[in-house]
């Protein structure tokens, strides 16, 4: 069935469409799209955007990769980059808007903060969040013995973590979720947000904690960690016999096959929780077939089916999205519902410029390749970072302000 507001997008098409016609211009009736996703989240998605061609005739080429932001930035400084991206970050949102990134006139206000604040530079709406995710969470097998302790990010040398940081170019990502996690759960939060803004530098004691704690936390499971790709890790909780106890992270992230056991709790008591979005942004402004793709995958209704797909796990941040088939889905969902009492905080490495978010990737990674990395050469590589942050920059002021919202 078309929705109301395809079908209003569809007709306004037909009707530029019919105007190129007729002054003899080039039917615009195909628009391109790069997205990172591969497995049952390219199924998800593919399976919204199969319903849109269908229902306005539009062809939509998805280019797929895992270099996304590598392949964008060729595209877009050769003149040539896709009508539509997925951007995975609000570092992303800032650093094209300057480059490429075109003004939208898609409405925002029904998504909930701190998600929508972000989708603006300034004051204009240059990206929608169509895909978000809870990454404070830890999962667990049901049916076996051992349970998560009441800190989970706690250290505790007896548990076994199901960890895998291979990620393709931004390999070392999955570890640096951790330690943003563990310095959100500090005390009041003030440190995780002065370090989101830049005040609080890499080498402080309190980033440095981070690191070290985090070390401590999976000391036992980093043996082939470095090269275990992310999605395969959480298979080892429900093997048979399991070779891991936990895992961390957002449900996108565990890569579970429809049959498996798994559930789940917040990683920390303080009712704050590490979040991120993939934002779609457009990068040329004279598709309106693009025009009419992007404002199809921000309505309602084509999230409300997004959430619902089969293996894709996907969340959604509009308000008016509430029907969750899977039940560890519907679970998730409501800690992002508005007055649900929690403060939802971007990830770190999404606020800050990419560049430095890639540097960040690659320090955790060195960290966790040496079994014998101590003091000296953590406080190495985050002198590293201040310096590649000093040269590079922090994130913005606008938008450091605008990453955490309490839904209250």
């Amino acid at each position: 069935m078309v929705t109301s507001t395809l079908l209003r997008w569809a007709l306004a098409l037909g009707l530029l469409l019919a105007v190129a016609g007729c002054g003899g211009g080039p039917r615009q009736d195909r628009v391109t799209i790069m997205i990172p996703w591969s497995g049952d989240e390219f199924q998800a998605f593919y399976s919204v955007i199969r319903t849109f061609e269908q229902d306005t005739g539009i062809q939509v080429d998805v280019q797929a990769t895992r270099a996304l932001t590598q392949q964008l930035d060729a595209a877009v400084a050769a003149g040539a980059p896709p009508d539509l991206a997925m951007l995975p970050s609000v570092g992303a949102i800032n650093e094209y808007a300057g480059k490429g990134l075109k003004p939208l006139a898609v409405s925002t206000t029904s998504y909930v903060e701190p998600f929508r604040g972000l989708t603006k530079v300034g004051r204009t709406t240059y990206a929608v969040p169509v895909k978000v995710d809870v990454k404070s969470l830890v999962w667990f097998d049901p049916e076996a013995p051992e349970r998560p302790p009441t800190s989970p990010l706690s250290p505790r040398r007896a548990a076994t973590w199901c960890l895998g940081l291979e990620s393709g170019p931004t390999s070392g990502w999955p570890g640096a979720d951790w330690i943003a996690d563990i310095l959100l759960a500090d005390g009041d939060g003030t440190a995780y947000r002065r370090w989101l803004s830049g005040e609080l530098k890499w080498n402080s004691p309190e980033v440095h904690a981070a690191w070290t704690r985090w070390r401590r936390l999976v000391d036992g499971s980093l043996a082939d960690a470095p090269t275990r790709n992310f999605s395969r890790a959480a298979e080892g909780m429900t093997a048979d016999p399991p070779t891991c106890s936990f895992a961390h992270g957002a449900l996108s992230a565990m890569g579970f096959p429809d049959n498996a056991r798994y559930d789940f709790v917040a990683s920390s008591d303080t009712r704050r929780l590490e979040v991120s979005a993939d934002f779609v942004g457009m990068f040329t402004d004279d598709n309106p077939s693009a025009e009419a793709l992007i404002t199809y995958l921000a309505d309602r209704e084509a999230q409300q089916s997004w959430v619902n797909q089969r293996g894709g796990y996907a969340f959604s941040a509009h308000s008016q999205v509430t029907r969750y088939d899977h039940p560890v889905q519907r679970r998730i969902a409501k800690l992002l519902r508005p007055r649900s009492g929690h403060t939802l905080c971007f990830g770190a490495a999404d606020a800050m410029r990419p560049d430095v978010s890639a540097a960040f990737y690659r320090a955790v990674l060195t960290y966790a390749t040496n079994p014998d990395a101590g003091d000296a050469d953590l406080r190495a590589l985050l002198t590293d970072l201040d310096a590649v942050q000093n040269v590079l920059g922090d994130a913005d002021p606008d938008v450091s302000g605008k990453l955490c919202a309490t839904l209250s």
